[in-house]
């Protein structure tokens, strides 16, 4: 079973992931959005924080809009 702990870091970790990524690309969070199909500027940074458990297809849609590879935006290390 996963500890809540463990679930709670990987969410930051890949939150400031894409901040990271979003920010060296010079975007803020409504030209990002604007970028993607369904996502709205709101839930971007509900994920950069680390508050919202995202689907596979939001990660496609937000490495589409980045110019993105999935290693990108996984590019952390948490403990297990």
């Amino acid at each position: 079973m996963i500890s809540d702990d463990v679930k709670r870091e990987f969410l930051v970790r890949f939150g400031k992931r894409l901040n990271k990524i979003r920010k060296s690309k010079g975007l803020s969070y409504r030209k990002l959005a604007t970028l993607c199909e369904t996502i709205d500027h709101s839930y971007i940074s509900k994920i950069e924080k680390g508050e919202a458990n995202i689907t596979l297809e939001t990660i496609l849609e937000l490495l589409i809009a980045l110019g993105a590879s999935p290693r990108d935006l996984f590019d952390f290390e948490i403990q297990l």
